[in-house]
């Protein structure tokens, strides 16, 4: 898991827009976790859709990923949109940026 750190405020459901609980999501996050994340389907308790982890709406930005690119203090702000393009270009595989705070 790609995580936002202490940014995490709020995740919704991509399907309705419904506020998820955090007990709902920890407790979805641990089980995957103990079958080996073979999947990252979830039920969400909202509307009862089938997704996935990956494809909740999480205010700050995270994800599950397979591999991760780090860069700690960068004394910068984040990638603009062409640095992350070139990036996307050079790896030959879609990126998506996620901050942390520790």
């Amino acid at each position: 898991m790609v995580d936002c750190g202490a940014n995490l405020e709020k995740i919704s459901c991509p399907q309705c827009g419904a506020q998820l609980a955090f007990d709902w999501w920890e407790e979805a996050v641990s089980q995957h976790y103990d079958e080996g994340f073979r999947t990252l389907t979830v039920t969400v308790p909202c509307c009862g859709v089938e997704t996935s982890l990956n494809a909740l709406v999480y205010d700050w930005p995270m994800r599950f990923a397979r591999f991760r690119i780090e860069a700690r203090h960068p004394n910068r702000a984040r990638l603009t949109g062409e640095e992350l393009a070139a990036l996307t270009d050079a790896l030959g595989h879609p990126l998506r940026q996620v901050l942390t705070h520790i």
